[in-house]
């Protein structure tokens, strides 16, 4: 009798680790590097191949990062809210142009516009990889001492960018 109950018992358990699983946001995925230090880079810039951009440039100013590229069909969906970010002047905002050719790059901004201030390659995926990035797009909010803030994985939504981006820049810029 004990015997049979067993099985019983960890059915229910897998059951319950199941139920508890499909109620988690599969966009949630903790990231690592949030509280720490965002990792240091530099890169050649997108428009300016011949001069560079480092991420120590950007000390004592709160900024974002967005990495993005232009076979990314997401980024395309978050780019009017970049765009209308860009407009109010916020923040810096600097893009890493992920695994994709300089000059697809440059047409995609031509073509759909330019909202950051500077953007830089990322041709063979580095940075996106110290920065632990899974796919584009994916947002970083980082501080004024270099620390990573907030990590958004895939696109920004205007949900995100009104509860919880945008309080946040507030609140690291006081």
């Amino acid at each position: 009798m004990k015997r049979a109950l067993i099985p019983l018992g960890i059915f229910i358990v897998l059951v319950v680790f199941l139920a508890i699983g499909l109620t988690r946001d599969p966009r949630a995925v903790p990231s690592p590097l949030v509280g720490k230090a965002a990792p240091a880079f530099t890169a050649p810039r997108l428009h300016a191949p011949d001069q560079h951009f480092s991420a120590k440039d950007m000390l004592g100013k709160v900024w974002l990062l967005n990495v993005w590229a232009s076979w990314c069909a997401a980024c395309r969906l978050e780019h009017p809210l970049l765009m209308e970010l860009a407009k109010t002047r916020a923040l810096p905002m600097i893009g890493l142009n992920y695994k994709d050719k300089d000059a697809e790059g440059l047409k995609w901004l031509a073509r759909f516009g330019d909202p950051y201030d500077v953007s830089v390659t990322d041709g063979d995926g580095r940075i996106g990889i110290d920065y632990g990035v899974y796919g584009v797009p994916e947002t970083f909010v980082i501080d004024k001492a270099g620390v990573i803030r907030y990590k958004q994985i895939g696109q920004v939504t205007e949900e995100a960018l009104k509860e919880k981006i945008l309080p946040l820049i507030r609140e690291l810029q006081k």
